[in-house]
């Protein structure tokens, strides 16, 4: 996929995001970009982004 078809995608996708009142940002287009050019899998991303955001009860 080349860069073009990339950012191609990243902008259809911030534009419906941005509809709904959610725009990308610079973290969730570079995740993308990551994603869609081999870098990460999308399975790797979901689990950092689920790792991240799950409160850890001590």
């Amino acid at each position: 996929m080349d860069n073009n078809q990339i950012e191609k995608i990243i902008r259809n996708v911030n534009a419906n995001f941005s509809i709904e009142g959610m725009p990308l940002t610079n973290n969730d287009k570079n995740r993308m970009r990551d994603c869609l050019t081999g870098k990460i899998t999308v399975e790797d991303t979901i689990k950092k982004l689920v790792d991240k955001h799950t409160v850890k009860r001590v």
